[in-house]
């Protein structure tokens, strides 16, 4: 066995003679920025060793050699997943402020509409045993209450006999329909919180709600565990269908990230976990089977079966999620395999079943969620877009963390807006979508996503900008940040395989939207409304989204962003009982078009892949 230590965490963990880092910090539950999970394709997980065997260019591996700079090898950088720990070691990660109220922020002080919560809290004053009156503490409890036929429940039993008779039978009965979730000494009544939890593939978002108010009293964000394991669902999926160890690893992963914000919120409100009475869930339809523990592996392949795709509802407790053991997790239903209960979400919170005319919503993530709603129909998608949206499979790409570029203008010379003020040390998926669509519009990118090379064509580029064009063909880059104005002393640059890379994924969104319009029978001038979902969209420069061609061209004020939708709607079925029959009557009347077999999506896809704007 080695011993590591993982600063500046000070956690240390023993692991197996032979194991990688990336093995070592998932043992020691730290996070690794892992895009690839784990194949050394992505050069994401660099790491240094402050003590140990630090290689310094002896045996270092293809992938080591190809993403760490003769600098970073001198100084002991490595990628965790790649290097072999023979010996103890110290490792110290590169730590990232995420700017995570951009998802978590959004509306928390804003009343839910419809507050109709599922939870009722019962003040009882019941009448203490006697020789005479012999019932049970059970049947004295159950008698008392106004509804019928109320199940049994022995978690609660197994403690009614002191708390009974610590409230002087004086007490109060937690409701959730007919189910009894606690009985609690005295009259608790004005305490009743419950959760909304978005778990998106790249972030997990925890509300912390109180039901008696309706309003959202706090909350918190992480990185989503999983992503040690790939920054995509196809790669947890493969991973969970490395056997029940593996899909439990995956499980608890995330269960232990919404355990960690659960810790946080409450401990910031001074709420009971234990006066958490109910959760709701949403998910992508990956996510959502990862977080129940259900096997999602053919989800992979076509025809993309889920395990389940109905709401489903279970005890806390049989999750672990830290909360009151008994109370009811509902994580609402999934549409098909790529369009999971976040869609749902989105759809709750933006009204589908009740907008008029045309109307397109999108959410941009890891997958493009999209759905169109107008004539009568419901209509959904999801597209393969990747995670380059994200900052995954973008040479300095990143998450929207301090540090990150996240605006990008170019005149006689390039200006970038950072995260936080600081140095630059890479771009997010705002700042990509930025530079992409300036640099279409002076021309430093043609229409078919090849960067400028001719002549007549650097000719027509201001000399600032003109020099920051290097190199050719495949191996062509554009350099945003010059290495003495960044935090990593390298300079920061759009490479030729970035702009593929966002090429491919914007066409697939564009496709998938052209697809929908198509199958309803409509054209992109009647298009009423576009609305962006989730902190990506809220985000993005519109005129940048139609610049590149990820929107269809329509005037900017048809536009609009509606925050983190997906979180909204879990809210919303949370505090209102009509709510959350409205989420499951929704997921009932979308209708899922499936891209991969519709004949027509393929020659969308390579039309939409130009940078040329077209109606």
């Amino acid at each position: 066995m080695v011993e590591v230590k993982f600063l500046p965490s000070n956690k240390t963990v023993s692991v197996q003679d032979g194991s990688n880092i990336l093995q070592a910090a998932i043992a020691a539950e730290v996070q690794v920025e892992s895009t690839c999970g784990g194949k050394g394709t992505c050069g994401k997980c660099k790491v240094r060793l402050q003590t140990g065997e630090a290689d310094k260019g002896v045996n270092l591996t293809p992938a080591e050699k190809k993403f760490l700079t003769p600098a970073e090898i001198e100084s002991g950088w490595v990628l965790a997943c790649q290097h072999i720990l023979s010996e103890d070691a110290v490792v110290v990660l590169q730590e990232q402020k995420d700017a995570y109220d951009r998802k978590a922020g959004f509306h928390d002080s804003e009343k839910i509409r419809a507050h109709a919560p599922g939870i009722r809290k019962l003040a009882l004053d019941l009448k203490e045993p006697t020789v005479g009156d012999q019932g049970a503490d059970w049947e004295r409890v159950v008698r008392a209450l106004p509804v019928e036929d109320v199940p049994f429940s022995r978690p609660v039993a197994a403690s009614l006999p002191q708390k009974l008779r610590q409230g002087k039978f004086k007490v109060t009965a937690v409701l959730d329909g007919v189910r009894l979730l606690a009985v609690e000494p005295g009259d608790t009544r004005d305490r009743s919180y419950g959760l909304a939890i978005d778990i998106g593939t790249t972030t997990v978002v925890v509300y912390l709600v109180d039901l008696n108010r309706g309003t959202v009293i706090a909350s918190g964000a992480v990185t989503n565990p999983q992503n040690i394991f790939g920054a995509d669902v196809i790669a947890r999926i493969t991973h969970a269908a490395g056997g029940p160890q593996a899909l439990q690893e995956l499980q608890e992963k995330v269960v232990g990230g919404i355990n960690g914000i659960i810790a946080q919120l409450t401990g910031k409100c001074e709420v009971s976990p234990e006066e958490i009475y109910q959760a709701v869930v949403v998910g992508n339809t990956t996510m959502s089977h990862l977080f129940l523990g259900i096997d999602p592996s053919f989800l992979a392949p076509a025809p993309f079966i889920p395990a389940f795709q109905q709401a489903v509802e279970i005890e806390a407790g049989e999750l672990g999620l830290n909360i009151l053991a008994t109370a009811i997790v509902t994580v609402l239903p999934n549409v098909a395999g790529y369009v999971g209960s976040d869609t749902v979400g989105v759809m709750l919170a933006g009204g589908a079943d009740r907008l008029q005319g045309v109307n397109l919503m999108v959410d941009i993530g890891t997958n493009g969620e999209i759905v169109l709603v107008g004539k009568g129909s419901i209509l959904t998608c999801s597209t393969a877009a990747g995670p380059a949206f994200e900052g995954a499979e973008i040479k300095h790409g990143m998450r929207a963390a301090e540090g990150a570029i996240e605006r990008v203008h170019i005149s006689s010379d390039v200006e970038v807006g950072v995260i936080g003020g600081t140095k630059p040390r890479g771009i997010c998926g705002s700042g990509l979508i930025d530079a992409l669509s300036e640099m279409v519009r002076v021309g430093v990118v043609e229409s078919s996503g090849r960067l400028a090379a001719k002549e007549a064509q650097l000719e027509n580029l201001p000399p600032l900008v003109r020099r920051r064009l290097r190199g050719s063909g495949g191996g062509a880059e554009f350099v945003l940040v010059w290495g003495e104005d960044s935090a990593t002393g390298e300079d920061l640059v759009i490479s030729q395989k970035d702009v593929r890379e966002l090429q491919l994924a914007k066409g697939a969104i564009m496709a998938g939207i052209r697809v929908l319009l198509r199958e309803l029978g409509a054209e992109v001038r009647e298009i009423d409304r576009v609305f962006l979902a989730g902190a990506f969209g809220n985000y993005i420069g519109k005129q940048s989204a139609l610049g590149i061609g990820l929107l269809p061209l329509v005037p900017l004020d048809r536009i609009a962003a509606i925050g983190n939708a997906a979180g909204d709607g879990a809210k919303m079925a949370l505090l209102s009982v009509a709510e959350k029959e409205r989420a499951l009557s929704l997921a009932r009347q979308a209708r899922h078009i499936e891209l991969s077999s519709d004949k027509g999506f393929q020659e969308e896809f390579i039309d939409a892949l130009s940078f040329e704007q077209k109606v």
